[in-house]
């Protein structure tokens, strides 16, 4: 067997068996196919897609490319939850403490951030001392006595996909669903969990800038978790504004915690009661009626912020910065950005905000770059919102006051003015189980 001939094979359009697809993946993983014969493949797929058994076994073999974590020691259901990127995303630092205070066993690995899209990993770190990572046996011991763990990627898992990945990242291929679908599902389907919850973004600031492609993306990666026996469910919501008010690590772990603390209702509080609610409702089997009722009461009566307060001290973290957030470092320079004219924010754009973070130091352009923790936005106004001429519609953080000029330029580009009240979108756009 030839990669030359699977090359050809799909660029003409054909269907791949499944063992031309373990080859590749082999390949891949051991450096015997070279990355200009992977990158071409790549490209094929790109143009001309794949079947449904086509990306189940490439997610598979890639799944299967290095180590496959077993749960099975845990005690009880586990749950994992997948975001596919957005701007001011801190879901999980709200919804897996959520979900283990209701006694669903959250075994998390999450990823760093690149670009506009933010990153769990990076988030935590703003924490001082919190430690991502943790070997196989202090993850499962972890699950088992406090119910929740959430780490870095261990570094043989999915190696495949780190290697594809990259690749489709330089050779502008990131935009192919089933090379999206079997990457994502490759590592939850290593990861180990039961059930899985994915959080599909559409808009200005997702990879999928409409809701068919979301809507597409997501029954793919419900067809291949389906096919694995896993129970499975996607949330497709709104990435055209930024999720919550902050963007930046530290000033995102700053708003989960008062969300945590049940003093914030927004829209990043509903996105996230959603997503609890259908882990719960999976996980437990009862409605997600029920399930919403215990979602909403962990967040009363205090116990999902003491399960986020336990899941820091267990990792190394410094709680005291958790129980008061004025303790955490702030960024030397601040800049409040004024509204332009009496009018009304007709939209924002979701993925140049995020990129206007970054110039701030609170993103990565490449992975090696490091990351400002305390630098990032406040958005104190957003889409829908009526402002006058002065009054501040975000404040700026960085350490380096050269930034400042372009973050504030590009910020303005992304929003748009109208006289008149924008009709509102929804926040929650489908939920397919």
């Amino acid at each position: 067997m030839r990669i030359y001939d699977i090359i050809a094979k799909k660029r003409d359009g054909f269907e791949l068996t499944d063992e031309e697809i373990a080859f590749f993946v082999r390949g891949c993983t051991d450096k015997s196919i070279v990355d200009y014969q992977t990158t071409a493949l790549l490209m094929a797929i790109y143009l001309n897609g794949m079947t449904d058994r086509e990306m189940i076994t490439l997610t598979n073999e890639m799944a299967h490319s290095g180590d496959m974590l077993d749960l099975s020691s845990i005690q009880g259901i586990t749950a994992d939850k997948h975001s596919t990127g957005g701007v001011g995303d801190k879901t999980t630092l709200i919804v897996a403490p959520i979900v283990a205070s209701c006694g669903v066993k959250i075994a998390k690995l999450s990823g760093r951030g690149l670009g506009h899209t933010g990153g769990t990993v990076d988030k935590l770190e703003a924490i001082d001392g919190f430690r991502v990572s943790l070997s196989p046996e202090e993850f499962i011991c972890q699950v088992n006595e406090i119910g929740i763990c959430v780490t870095g990627q261990t570094g043989n898992l999915a190696p495949a996909d780190k290697i594809i990945y990259g690749l489709r990242d330089a050779t502008a291929t990131v935009g192919s669903i089933p090379l999206i679908a079997s990457s994502i599902m490759s590592k939850k389907l290593a990861a180990g969990a039961e059930c899985i919850v994915l959080d599909v973004k559409a808009g200005s600031g997702a990879f999928m800038k409409t809701l068919d492609e979301a809507k597409a993306l997501s029954q793919k990666m419900i067809d291949i978790g389906k096919a694995n026996g896993r129970k499975m469910a996607a949330v497709l919501s709104d990435m055209d504004t930024p999720l919550g008010k902050n963007i930046g690590n530290t000033l995102e772990v700053i708003e989960a915690v008062d969300v945590l603390k049940g003093g914030v209702q927004s829209d990043l509080t509903e996105v996230c009661v959603v997503l609890a609610s259908n882990i719960l409702s999976l996980a437990k089997a009862i409605s997600l009626d029920e399930a919403e009722k215990q979602v909403r009461r962990s967040l009363s009566d205090g116990s999902a912020y003491e399960a986020f307060k336990a899941l820091v001290k267990a990792q190394g973290g410094d709680t005291s910065l958790i129980e008061n957030t004025d303790r955490f470092k702030k960024a030397a320079f601040y800049r409040e950005v004024p509204s332009p004219a009496d009018s009304y924010i007709s939209s924002m754009n979701a993925e140049t905000i995020g990129l206007s973070s970054v110039v701030l130091g609170a993103g990565r352009k490449t992975k090696e770059d490091v990351i400002d923790y305390t630098a990032g936005i406040i958005l104190e106004k957003k889409t829908g919102e009526e402002v006058k001429k002065g009054e501040v519609l975000a404040r700026l953080y960085t350490n380096n006051a050269d930034s400042l000029d372009e973050s504030e330029r590009m910020l303005l580009s992304a929003l748009k003015f109208s006289k008149e009240k924008p009709v509102a979108k929804p926040l929650i756009y489908d939920v397919m189980r």
